[in-house]
């Protein structure tokens, strides 16, 4: 006979709230509760607002990058467990680069991030009906833009149009959807510092290309989401978030 769990008391904070959450939703599936059962553990948290989403990405960024992270080894039960539907609270936007493992940054498990990956986290249709899924499907309460260091196509859109226009034809499609990020560059004679405002600048174009589709601007009118930026270092780890609206600001 399947037993509910109950539901947790609050946390003082949301990053406390998710460590607690993850640890309950583990014992749950062990002693066989339903999908149901599970789903309500995570609707009495404070994952379920915006805010609680940002605070729970920046608490477990910061186990990941401070090399403690807690996520243990997946078992068989927990697999299962996500036959039947899935819950995640946010959505991200990140490149395809094989140094940017989004779950492992964030320390998530199974079934809590909706993750998008293209080349330079560009905002394309594919990329966009994706995330108006999550927003329309999965109720998730967060979207995030997330560059990189050493952004590859990101790069590729700093180089000439004669460079690029070498590229093949679906490259360029992608690398075009990046340089009008770049056209008020200011002048960084530091090649490291000037490629970081370049990927910066680009989630912040991204972020405002999301912001001016009708569903997602639907979405975060009515406050189910809130559109941010993010930028991986992948030496350290650790992810700078862009929260406010300065930092948005192209």
């Amino acid at each position: 006979m399947t037993t509910s769990p109950a539901a947790p008391a609050p946390a003082q904070n949301a990053g406390q709230s998710t460590a607690q959450l993850e640890r309950r939703i583990l014992d749950a599936i062990r002693r066989g509760a339903s999908m149901e059962d599970i789903a309500a553990l995570r609707h009495h948290t404070d994952i379920q607002t915006p805010a609680g989403a940002i605070e729970a990405l920046k608490d477990g960024n910061a186990r990941f990058f401070s090399g403690k992270s807690g996520r243990p080894e997946l078992d068989v039960n927990e697999r299962r467990a996500q036959i039947m539907g899935q819950t995640p609270y946010a959505a991200v936007l990140a490149c395809s680069d094989s140094r940017v493992p989004v779950e492992l940054v964030f320390d998530v498990g199974l079934g809590d991030l909706f993750v998008v990956r293209v080349a330079g986290n560009v905002v394309g249709e594919a990329g966009l009906g994706t995330l108006e899924y999550a927003i329309r499907h999965l109720d998730v309460h967060l979207i995030m833009v997330m560059g990189h260091e050493s952004c590859g196509a990101v790069a590729a859109a700093m180089l000439s149009p004669e460079q690029i226009a070498q590229e093949p034809d679906n490259l360029q499609s992608i690398i075009h959807r990046i340089t009008p990020s770049l056209v008020d560059m200011p002048r960084i004679r530091d090649k490291k510092a000037r490629m970081r405002e370049a990927v910066l600048n680009n989630v912040r174009h991204q972020v405002q290309m999301l912001r001016e589709q009708p569903v997602i601007r639907e979405a975060e009118a009515s406050g189910q989401i809130q559109v941010i930026g993010g930028y991986y270092e992948i030496g350290s780890g650790a992810v700078d978030f862009l929260v406010d609206e300065a930092d948005l600001r192209p």
